[in-house]
């Protein structure tokens, strides 16, 4: 049986990452893998991530079944951080799962369940593991103009254009910060102009938040994800705890459904935890008790909050020394674009036998689309890629 499988193409990022390993030269650079890393090139586990687990170990009397769902304190939790103010638990539905990417995958179990027939709108370009997971769901995708390959902005007027060819019934998905691959981001006026599209099409959207705090702060970050939430009746939201607490490989992720009243959400939650059941029954407890003890003890939120504007602010740092690297080498501003994008990534808008000349002649890797990751350089190797960015070509 098992001989009649055929061969999966590898992943792109995991397969790069493997070359970087096999590569022998010295001084090699990874700008591919999307990766918190420090100037050392550590993924440090936060100062508040290790207390909590501390206290976790001293306390903990059990380790039986948890919440089929996820434990309340979590799903509270995270949503006050995601929507604010405007979390009601009433009418919203909360699920823990295997990391961000298994809460994209369980919303988008959970809307075909609701709507056999939907399409899923998609930012062309976006993380391709999103588009992995509706091609092998057999969902139909449909992508709409994002990024502008000569500004390195966001093509909003090609969008809007394109959302406006959805439907009720559809679900579009939306980067809700620090938009992977790109870096570009939308304005709080363009997520109110985006608000006005769903309510006229009636489109259901579905909000991938991984970086919350890693572009602009916490609250700043989340505004889009909350002005959409105050518009439209139904959100879907997918939320990783993977970058902002710095927590990969625990797997923790939450998908918060908001609902228009109790017997919908009451619908969607039970939905949501048959779903987890068939899936993979109990979702993990320790990296989601993590996250409640931290943001649940004034003192160890208030530490994890200072952490991450150390991470953030840091990266913005880099954006700026690159993007005047890159100004007094090239004698022009065409590079500015990188000081204004936000989050770990930035796209270039190299073609991808550029990137092959980078990698092959610097030993710098970054994803074939020219994806890089910020947070992969220092202080040292920032004038390092400017060189080899003008001396590539770009």
């Amino acid at each position: 049986m098992l001989g009649n499988l055929k061969p999966q193409a590898p992943d792109k990022i995991l397969a790069l990452m493997g070359e970087f390993k096999a590569d022998p030269r010295q001084g090699k650079i990874d700008l591919g893998v999307g990766v918190y890393k420090d100037a050392d090139g550590h993924t440090p586990i936060m100062r508040a991530v290790k207390k909590a687990e501390q206290r976790m170990l001293e306390t903990e009397t059990t380790k039986t079944y948890s919440a089929l769902a996820g434990e309340p304190d979590f799903q509270k939790a995270m949503g006050e951080l995601i929507l604010g103010a405007g979390y009601n638990p009433a009418l919203t539905a909360a699920l823990a799962t295997v990391g961000g990417t298994g809460a994209i995958r369980q919303a988008l179990e959970l809307a075909r369940m609701a709507s056999p027939d939907l399409r899923v709108f998609v930012s062309d370009p976006t993380w391709p593991n999103h588009v992995s997971i509706m091609n092998f769901m057999g969902l139909p995708v449909q992508t709409y103009r994002y990024f502008n390959d000569a500004t390195r902005g966001v093509d909003f007027e090609g969008m809007k254009a394109d959302l406006a060819g959805a439907k009720k019934g559809d679900v579009v998905l939306l980067h809700g910060c620090c938009h992977n691959p790109t870096g570009a981001n939308l304005t709080l006026e363009q997520w109110a102009e985006v608000a006005d599209i769903l309510e006229r099409t009636g489109a259901t959207p579905l909000v991938d938040l991984a970086y919350q705090g890693f572009g602009d702060g916490l609250e700043e970050d989340a505004a889009g994800t909350r002005l959409i939430a105050s518009r439209i009746p139904e959100v879907l939201i997918a939320a990783s705890c993977s970058k902002n607490f710095g927590i990969y490989r625990e797997r923790t992720g939450c998908l918060l459904a908001q609902c228009k009243d109790t017997a919908t959400k009451d619908l969607a939650q039970g939905a949501m935890a048959f779903l987890n059941r068939q899936t993979y029954s109990f979702p993990p407890f320790h990296g989601a008790k993590i996250v409640a003890t931290v943001l649940n003890t004034p003192e160890l939120r208030a530490d994890w909050m200072a952490e991450l504007e150390e991470v953030r602010g840091g990266m913005l740092r880099l954006r700026e020394q690159l993007a005047n690297e890159l100004a007094q080498l090239s004698g022009s501003d065409r590079f500015a674009f990188i000081a204004q994008h936000r989050g770990m990534f930035s796209r270039l808008g190299a073609k991808p036998e550029v990137v092959q000349k980078i990698k092959d002649e610097f030993a710098i890797y970054m994803v074939g689309d020219s994806r890089l990751n910020i947070a992969g350089l220092n202080d040292t190797t920032v004038p390092i890629l400017a060189r080899a960015i003008i001396e590539a070509g770009v």
